[in-house]
């Protein structure tokens, strides 16, 4: 286990680590300035592939909490960084907003738009303008063996209210049923994503933390990346959850307010 003392960057799930729906958690903007009054740094990191930094950088701001867009990093970003490492310049047949298209046009992949011109990859991504015929051409790329990547594996994306739409591993489900076939998946709780934001920001695996309030994705990606995880109770997992479960963290807190009371201390 690392001591928190030396660790230099905390990433930070957004909601139910940092805000719960349209309200930010006690002591979390106070965290952010414990950490520049200790040297230390933050990177918001998100499964959610539907929108990009700049729209994050717009909710955050409504919130009250003014940074720098590249402070966010999503799982849309990190499946670039990932793939532009495999090939750059790719032929990328992908299922997404335009915001993620956005993303990958910028990170110079060719987006294939017509179902006669086989990509290198077919990239799932959190589609909320999703159609049959995307599904269609997408489930015929991969029964004839393009390499299949997703963002993220999440089933539901959480809304207002306690309640959820469907997300990325709903259709991960549905294109396995169909082609028979699972995709490679970058975000929370594999180490890609880990891997992708220590490479943007050049970081040292064992100076950065996971923070989160789910104990199967953000938790689990400390796990799977080797690096060190903080659960807070603030969200998803209440302490009789983390009692009864056996994916553990390196350090429990009752929210960001009491972690950064503790790196206040040190």
């Amino acid at each position: 286990m690392v001591d928190l003392k030396n660790i230099k960057c905390f990433l930070l799930d957004m909601d139910g680590t940092f805000y719960l729906g349209n309200d930010l958690i006690d002591g979390s903007l106070e965290f952010l300035d414990i950490l520049k009054d200790k040297n230390k740094t933050f990177i918001f990191l998100t499964n959610n592939s539907s929108k990009n930094r700049i729209a994050y950088k717009q909710k955050l701001m409504k919130l009250g909490c003014n940074v720098d867009e590249n402070r966010i990093f999503t799982s849309g970003e990190a499946t670039a960084i990932f793939l532009k490492k495999r090939k750059y310049g790719a032929k990328v047949f992908l299922l997404g907003t335009p915001l993620l298209e956005k993303e990958f046009a910028q990170n110079s992949f060719k987006l294939v738009k017509d179902r006669n011109e086989k990509p290198d990859f077919v990239v799932l991504g959190f589609d909320t303008t999703l159609t049959y015929e995307k599904i269609w051409t997408a489930c015929d790329f991969i029964r004839h063996g393009v390499e299949y990547i997703a963002t993220h594996p999440d089933f539901n994306c959480p809304l207002e209210g306690g309640n959820f739409m469907p997300d990325t591993g709903s259709m991960i489900e549905m294109i396995e049923a169909s082609t028979g076939k699972r995709p490679l998946v970058v975000g929370k709780p594999y180490k890609y994503i880990i891997e992708a934001l220590v490479e943007k920001y050049n970081l040292n695996m064992d100076e950065v933390a996971m923070v989160g309030d789910r104990l199967y994705t953000d938790i689990k990606t400390g796990l799977n990346a080797g690096i060190t995880s903080i659960l807070v109770l603030s969200g998803e997992t209440t302490k009789k959850m983390y009692e009864d479960s056996d994916i553990k963290a390196d350090y429990v807190f009752p929210s960001i307010k009491e972690l950064g009371q503790v790196v206040n201390s040190l």
